[in-house]
């Protein structure tokens, strides 16, 4: 698929499905910005396989729970690239907590990074894609977060916020060639905490397919909507799930 020595930036790059995206994109030939907020050595791992494939790789570190660690990160795709055509917003806080028990920091921490960032960057990166006339901008939700779950009401808030998001921004940047999607990713493989995959293994039985998702699949996904190919699809929410219900 086309997408030859575009210029991306995946937030959440450092493993499981933002690291795998960012390598299927490297794959497809595009430069590829590693969007972490910590540990720069694991995304420099990643950086390194990406470059692996004949493409420029970069990480950018910074929280984008805050404003200033979305600058950080915008200044320094920027100045290495020059602009964005492609925007895979990942990253995304995911605490458990009992609704009774939810001070607003909690709360407030989760909207910071999974709405706020996104809209941060989201406007840091569209400019350059108004200018050429050309962008795609893939956003994360969730089947259990659309679902709706316990402990985590604050995150399944901020999805369907992310959702609401994707639609709008598909309308107001259609005339200007920039697709917005969203991706709905069911249970994954992926590196969690022993509580959290024990989570995710439990809701085997509900997939049709009778396995969970693998990140590549998520990844290749991702990579369809972010190609030529994929020009006539915007405003979409897109299940990944082994056909569970949402």
């Amino acid at each position: 698929m086309s997408t030859q020595r575009r210029k991306a930036l995946v937030t959440g790059a450092g493993r499981n499905i933002g690291r795998d995206i960012a390598l299927r994109l490297a794959q497809a030939g595009c430069n590829v910005a590693i969007g972490v907020r910590g540990n720069t050595a694991r995304a420099e791992t990643v950086a390194e396989a990406a470059r692996a494939c004949g493409v420029e790789a970069i990480v950018c570190a910074g929280d984008l729970g805050s404003r200033e660690g979305v600058a950080e990160v915008a200044q320094r795709v920027m100045k290495a690239f020059g602009h964005i055509d492609i925007l895979v917003n990942v990253a995304s806080a995911r605490p458990f907590k009992a609704f009774l028990e939810m001070r607003l920091e909690d709360w407030q921490g989760v909207m910071d990074v999974s709405v706020t960032g996104v809209f941060l960057l989201t406007q840091a990166c569209l400019p350059g894609m108004v200018e050429r006339r050309w962008g795609r901008i893939i956003n994360f939700t969730g089947m259990n977060s659309i679902r709706g779950y316990p402990d985590r009401v604050h995150i399944a808030a901020a999805k369907h916020a992310v959702w609401g998001m994707t639609k709008a921004l598909s309308r107001e940047f259609g005339p200007h060639n920039i697709t917005v999607n969203a991706i709905s990713p069911g249970p994954t493989e992926t590196e969690q905490t022993p509580a959290f995959s024990e989570l995710i293994r439990a809701q085997v039985k509900e997939i049709p397919l009778g396995r969970l998702g693998k990140p590549e699949e998520i990844a290749a996904l991702t990579a369809f909507l972010a190609s030529e190919e994929a020009g006539f699809i915007t405003g979409q929410m897109i299940g990944a799930n082994g056909g569970a219900e949402t």
